[in-house]
Formats: C-alpha cells, sequence, structure tokens
C-alpha cells in the first residue's frame, strides 16, 4: 500500500500505508511534513518500534529537545520521555505525569523558545485506557467574533511552569535547580501560521499565570472564556488509543488533555519532543517575564 491520507473529524488526518520502522522515501517524509504543518494532529497506527527507531523518525521533521525532567527520560534514549504511572522494583516512577486527569494544555508554554513538536508512542495501555483530545486553537480563532479578534491580536500571556508543576500527581515541592531552569516567561496570545498567514491562538490553561498588563480578575476572566472557546466539540479531536499506536501534534496551534484513569492498570507512552522549522511551523518567540 502507497503512503494515503484518511480525514480525521473534526480535523487531523490518519496516515496509512506508511510503517515508521521500515525505511521510507525523502518525498514520503515531505508530504508527512506538510500535512503535519497544516492539519497539527496525524495518527499512525499499529506501528512496532525500539526508542531509536522514533528518536530516528522523529529527527526528520526537527530538532530533538532534551526535556528539563531528567527523571522523565529513558535510561537509553534521553531524547526520550517516558509518559506513565508504572514504577520500579523501589516503588519510584519510572517516568511523569501519573494517573490523574491532565487537563487543558500546552507543552513548553513556559521556555522562551519552545519545543512545539510531539511524538507519542502508545507501548502498554490497560483496558478501561483513557482518551486523549486535542482542540484546534486556529479554527478557534477564526470563529470569534471580528472585535473580539482585534482585542487579542497584541496581548501577551506570562507563563509560570510553577502553576502546572503543582498539579500533577506524586510531585515533589519544585526544586531551586528546577526553578532557575523555569522562570516565568511571556508570549503573544496570536500568532500567524509562516505558510498560510492564518492566525492562531496559543494558548495553556495550566501555567497562564495573567495577561501581561492586566489585572488578577481581568486575565482569569478573558483565559476562563477563551479556554471554554477552543474546547467546544466543533474544535476537539477525540483520540481513542489503541496499542501501536504513534499521534504527531504541534503545540504551535493545539492544546490536548488526558482523562484520568484506574491507577492500578499500567499505561506507558514514549514521547519525543522536537524544535519544529519555523519556515514551515507556529514556533512562538517568548521573552522573559519582569
Amino acid at each position: 500500500m502507497s503512503l494515503s491520507f484518511r480525514p480525521l473529524q473534526p480535523f487531523g488526518l490518519e496516515v496509512l500505508g506508511f510503517n515508521i520502522w521500515e525505511a521510507w522515501s525523502a518525498d514520503d517524509t515531505a508530504r508527512i511534513g506538510k500535512a503535519w504543518a497544516e492539519h497539527g494532529v496525524l495518527v499512525f497506527r499499529r506501528q512496532a518500534l525500539s526508542e531509536a527507531e522514533l528518536v530516528r523518525f522523529s529527527a526528520e521533521f526537527g530538532d530533538a529537545d532534551i526535556i528539563v525532567r531528567e527523571d522523565w527520560q529513558s535510561q537509553n534514549q534521553p531524547q526520550v520521555i517516558q509518559i506513565t504511572n508504572m514504577k520500579d522494583y523501589y516503588g519510584e516512577s519510572i517516568g511523569g505525569l501519573g494517573a490523574g486527569e491532565l487537563d487543558w494544555h500546552t507543552d513548553q508554554s513556559y521556555v522562551v523558545d519552545p519545543a512545539t513538536g510531539c511524538l507519542l508512542y502508545m507501548v502498554e495501555m490497560p483496558k478501561e485506557a483513557p482518551r486523549t483530545y486535542w482542540s484546534n486553537l486556529k479554527l478557534a480563532f477564526a470563529s470569534l467574533p471580528a472585535d473580539k479578534r482585534a482585542q487579542l491580536q497584541d496581548l501577551k500571556v506570562v507563563y509560570d511552569y510553577l502553576v502546572r508543576q503543582s498539579t500533577y500527581d506524586n510531585e515533589p515541592k519544585m526544586s531551586a535547580v528546577l526553578r532557575k531552569r523555569t522562570p516565568p516567561v511571556t508570549h503573544r496570545l496570536v500568532n500567524c501560521h509562516p505558510v498560510s498567514g492564518e492566525p492562531s491562538l496559543y494558548l495553556d490553561p495550566t501555567t497562564a499565570a495573567r495577561i501581561e498588563g492586566w489585572s488578577d480578575t481581568d486575565s482569569q476572566a478573558l483565559l476562563t472564556e477563551l479556554r471554554a472557546h477552543a474546547t467546544r466539540p466543533e474544535f476537539v479531536y477525540e483520540h481513542h488509543w489503541q496499542i501501536g499506536d504513534v499521534v504527531m501534534w504541534d503545540n504551535g496551534f493545539l492544546m490536548h488533555r488526558r482523562d484520568a484513569f484506574d491507577p492500578s492498570g499500567n499505561r506507558l507512552l514514549k514521547r519525543t519532543t522536537l524544535k519544529l522549522p519555523p519556515q514551515r511551523h507556529i514556533v512562538p518567540q517568548g521573552q522573559l517575564a519582569t
């Protein structure tokens, strides 16, 4: 079978006729890269990958990023992050994010130069597997009234990892080292796609501290309004996981969240995070907050 795409609803594509572990052509990866930049979410079913193969495929689309959370890294490939509730012989977590619900968020919004590309590979999951959801912020922005779009155009949001870290399962108090690595930053609320020119929100409710220059009350009112609008069903793709799934998504114009699940069931995913080329993707350029 040759490479083809099947639309997902209400957005995104399933990639057909492509095995990540096999040799691929430059034309295939170019088509996948173009589809990713345009559609935001790509789904590959029935993949069987080593960590090295996942890293090799990821490198076709961007530069691998090394997460600030060393306790989440694979011991075999530092570019691979383990998303899991599983523990080792001593009862210590072998990765991050546990079994609790993860609210709507955007990865790495809390750094100046975020790595916005992510690939997530399902290795093991419980029978009652939690679902993951992606919200398309480009579609959400386009549906806002013209006066609201104009109001948002020049706003900046202050993001702080401390706001999010406090919500994770089994998390210790933030260390001084991690605090130094993750100072508060600002990002524009609206960015434009470098190819299509389409504007999109850039939003992460789990780390957003306030709108720059606004009061806390007004900031939270606007952020709550935008979150509710952006997560309406017509903007959300709901993924039903299967073992062997690989999902690629673009944090430049998407948010995502995960359901909670029974912690007695094992769930393990391998993730790579990429710095995507700004010539083809929305890549927010932030500043340290003052």
